[in-house]
């Protein structure tokens, strides 16, 4: 007989504990001070503040060693105002529901700042995936998939790959999808393999977005990006991609970290050699490439832009008041807590809010779905193009609400989207 463990994280204090996370409190917050800039009506407040539907599931899985281990998995639906939802799959030791009902409301506002059909969705599974093998992240995603087929959908709810999965999980996701409802369903995930419909661009879409906006943002200060120096927290998937982006740009790349460590030099790093390091070592943890640092100290190391790449809440206020830059442009989904928001401004460090600098990813996704749906691909140049031509327009536009309005660009940014998404459900009214 197999032993039935949990990996259910325990909920401290009162029910309900676990949907109210830091994080949501935040994101709720910044919608509160959207709402008050746009004066927004209090019916458009309520049914924005809350997610239209969650989905909470506990499923046991049979590990390589025989041993059953019950997983819990969420997956939270913002709006359905928009268009079908839109958002990532994460697996996470710490996921909880309030984080991915947090992430889901950012989701709606960056897929509406730069006009996509979506609302915005997220969810995962609560596990730590680095203990897991390749068979049982395949059993993990696949019965993961399987409960959410009353969930997700190829008109209902798109997912993609987010922290810790990949093209891999998302094959995984869309074959246990199409064997579930008899038919093959592509438009299912985004973020595929290119030989099951993935487009190659959407592979480096969210880091090359956040390279087009900080360019974009540079340029309006009259700087560039050659010749300015920049420290990156995370090395993964994006700010791996951000880094070897700048450097080809001309950029000085000054600080490079991820959660096992990092590297520093004032004059520039290799990171052509330091990403080959960490290909072969499995991460940053003692790269000779430079003065070793930890991922705390790449957010304080002097530089004129910081790019938060890793995880939310990097930036607290404790941090921000030691961070030693001009401007930040969060590649990350919320990296910086209100409070620290609020310190950076009156430091006058100026922020690229998240909704806007990372918002590659969910374009890029946008166009493999289309591609699912008319079976007509598209060329990777058309969606670079088009990714650079939705960003520069956003980031022109936040730009210039925040100058009209005299509001920081979280703010602007926050304030287009969100009254994008208010105007639409009173158009469509209430039902019935």
């Amino acid at each position: 007989m197999t032993a039935v463990t949990s990996t259910s994280w325990t909920a401290p204090g009162d029910p309900g504990d676990e949907w109210h996370s830091p994080l949501y409190h935040a994101a709720v917050e910044q919608l509160g001070r959207a709402a008050d800039l746009l004066d927004l009506d209090d019916e458009s407040r309520a049914r924005l503040r809350e997610p239209r539907r969650s989905l909470t599931v506990n499923f046991p899985v049979r590990m390589d060693d025989g041993e059953v281990v019950v997983f819990t998995g969420y997956r939270v639906q913002h709006t359905l105002t928009m268009g079908p939802t839109k958002g990532g799959l994460r697996f996470a030791p710490h996921l909880s529901l309030g984080e991915c009902a947090a992430l889901a409301m950012l989701m709606t506002w960056k897929t509406a700042l730069v006009g996509l059909p979506y609302g915005g969705a997220k969810g995962g599974v609560r596990c730590d995936p680095g203990l897991l093998s390749d068979h049982e992240r395949e059993r993990v995603t696949r019965r993961f998939a399987s409960e959410l087929v009353p969930m997700v959908g190829p008109d209902q709810d798109i997912p993609a790959p987010d922290v810790a999965t990949g093209e891999q999980e998302m094959a995984w996701f869309y074959d246990a999808y199409s064997q579930a409802i008899g038919h093959a369903a592509p438009r299912v995930v985004t973020g595929k393999p290119v030989e099951l419909g993935g487009i190659a661009a959407r592979r480096e879409a969210t880091g090359v977005g956040v390279v087009e906006v900080a360019a974009a943002v540079l340029e309006h200060q009259g700087k560039a990006v050659e010749g300015s120096s920049f420290a990156i927290q995370g090395f993964g998937n994006v700010g791996r991609v951000v880094a070897e982006r700048l450097q080809s740009l001309g950029g000085r790349v000054v600080a490079l970290a991820d959660v096992g460590g990092g590297v520093h030099d004032p004059a520039g790093l290799d990171v052509g050699a330091i990403a080959g390091w960490s290909e072969e070592h499995g991460g940053l943890r003692d790269c000779p490439f430079g003065r070793p640092i930890d991922s705390r100290q790449a957010l304080t190391t002097e530089c004129d832009v910081l790019v938060p790449a890793a995880i939310e809440r990097q930036l607290t206020p404790e941090v921000a008041s030691e961070v030693r830059c001009s401007l930040v442009v969060e590649a990350a989904n919320g990296p910086t807590v209100p409070g620290a928001d609020r310190l950076l401004a009156a430091r006058g460090i100026q922020v690229v809010p998240d909704v806007l600098a990372n918002a590659g990813g969910v374009i890029a996704s946008h166009h493999e779905w289309v591609q699912a749906r008319q079976r007509a691909p598209w060329d990777d140049r058309t969606v670079a193009e088009q990714i650079g031509a939705r960003l520069r327009a956003a980031t022109a536009r936040v730009i210039e609400t925040a100058a009209e309005r005299n509001v920081d660009w979280r703010m602007a940014a926050l304030g287009i989207a969100v009254d994008r998404v208010a105007r639409a459900g009173r158009l469509r009214g209430v039902f019935p």
